[in-house]
């Protein structure tokens, strides 16, 4: 908390740079000052103990809780937000679901806006793994590092885990100032440029911007498809493990190929589009389709289906939320919007800032199905272990896997239950945006418009569902066990 609290000093630079930002010097200073206050007594008053894996869970799924709260004060400081908007927004941005319940962000002061990108880079790799750099201790900073991280075994990037955690973040900055380089370069301002880089990246999804990307297009901007296209290219190395970054920039070119989730990541990628596209030109019975523009050539409507549709798909499997297109737009048929679920529930590489179910527990419940039929085909007690990349996988991790799938598909009928009850929405509406909040991707069938006036029942749902997303349900679950706690 103490460390958080100079976090939230950042944006004021922008004082001296955006003549609204002025008026929200006091939306961050009181904040900054709660949470190094609350910090500090908590330091003075107890002892730090050994942290076991059960409490650095508890702990985990605490501090997310305790920054968004602390986090979402500028929102209702600056920008006269209420409080439930304001959590809402703050772990949205945390959890980089990218879900917003703001509108007339072009008019906003900047400090406001940068703070919403910089709580998506922040949750990207992980609030607690960044502290981690600061306060590393070696008694129990393993358990936190695994209680906020991926719950599926992997290599680590070096020897040790302050190695490891500063090579991600190192990954993680040196890929966030290409993309906002590559940004500038194309004819973002710096401050569009920055903020894109920082949700980009870290797959979370918010601009600065109510139209997103799209805003450009509609500007007039003649550079707007190749920013399209570079967007797409960064919110894919987001989705990525940066595993395979790390081994990429010391020269082993094969990380983008040798492992079972890469190569299921690419032709997964690959035959959505191919689906999507196929389905698109059928619907409109031609090449000529785009908004009925009959004066763009073959080349052009083939480009702009092209463009539109990797944009979305690369925006969906990252769960980044980035639209160039709505996803209820007709532009996208019946098929698409299918799909669309399904990459929802995905998500993105086991060691990515994406979130959703992951492409590495898809290989494992496979895995599993296959065991399962072969049982039946053989014996029910032949042997057949479910091996990963060349490496048996243990009963536990495959439990786990699947422990936590079900416990997805019940947060996704709870969840939508809960909308559909406490709201006007229809149930394709309802069941998409806790699709959205638990794979902690922005785009729902719901409207911002509609997302802004929901009930506040719904809204403490997905802020529950968002954390359960991005902590990959354990944690959370664990604040609920009275034996955890005790």
């Amino acid at each position: 908390m103490i460390y958080f609290s100079g976090l939230l000093l950042i944006p004021l630079i922008f004082v001296f740079i955006d003549e609204k930002s002025k008026s929200t010097v006091s939306a961050f200073i009181i904040p900054a000052i709660i949470s190094f206050g609350v910090g500090l007594f908590f330091n003075q008053t107890f002892r730090s103990p050994k942290i076991n894996l059960t409490s650095s869970m508890i702990l985990c799924a605490i501090t997310w809780i305790a920054i968004s709260i602390i986090g979402a004060i500028p929102f209702v400081l600056g920008i006269n937000s209420t409080f439930i908007d304001g959590f809402f927004e703050a772990m949205s941005g945390f959890t980089t679901t990218g879900i917003t319940v703001y509108s007339g962000l072009d008019s906003m002061p900047q400090s406001i806006l940068f703070w919403r990108s910089l709580t998506q880079w922040l949750g990207g790799l992980g609030v607690l793994s960044l502290f981690l750099l600061v306060l590393f201790k070696s008694g129990g900073s393993h358990h936190l590092f695994g209680a906020e991280s991926h719950k599926i075994s992997s290599s680590r990037l070096t020897p040790g885990l302050f190695n490891t955690v500063k090579s991600l973040w190192i990954v993680y900055g040196i890929l966030t100032i290409a993309a906002a380089v590559f940004y500038f370069l194309e004819g973002m301002t710096i401050f569009d440029a920055t903020n894109h880089a920082l949700t980009s990246l870290s797959t979370g999804g918010f601009s600065p911007h109510d139209a997103s990307i799209d805003w450009y297009r509609q500007t007039g901007d003649h550079n707007y498809r190749l920013i399209e296209y570079t967007v797409t290219f960064f919110m894919m190395l987001g989705g990525i493990n940066f595993l395979v970054h790390y081994r990429i920039m010391r020269g082993d070119f094969r990380a983008i190929w040798d492992t079972e989730e890469i190569r299921f990541w690419w032709k997964t990628i690959l035959v959505f589009t191919l689906l999507i596209m196929a389905n698109h030109f059928y619907n409109y019975k031609g090449i000529q389709f785009f908004r009925g523009n009959t004066s763009l050539t073959i080349f052009e409507n083939i480009e702009e289906a092209f463009r539109y549709t990797i944009f979305q798909v690369i925006s969906l499997f990252t769960t980044t939320g980035f639209g160039t297109k709505d996803i209820g737009d007709p532009f996208f048929p019946a098929l698409a919007k299918q799909l669309f679920l399904v990459m929802m529930l995905i998500g993105g590489c086991v060691g990515s800032t994406a979130g959703g179910v992951k492409f590495a527990r898809i290989v494992i419940l496979n895995k599993l199905i296959h065991r399962e039929t072969y049982k039946l085909r053989v014996s029910s007690k032949a042997s057949s272990e479910i091996i990963l990349d060349g490496e048996i996988l243990s009963e536990d991790e495959i439990y786990r896997a699947a422990g936590l799938f079900f416990f997805w598909v019940v947060l996704l009928l709870v969840g939508g239950g809960i909308t559909a009850v406490f709201s006007n929405l229809d149930g394709w509406q309802a069941f998409s945006g806790m699709f959205s909040a638990l794979g902690n991707i922005g785009p729902s069938y719901i409207s911002v418009a509609e997302m802004i006036e929901i009930s506040p029942v719904v809204k403490l749902t997905y802020i529950f569902g968002m954390l359960a997303g991005r902590l990959e349900i354990l944690p959370v679950l664990l604040l609920f066990s009275k034996k955890a706690w005790f």
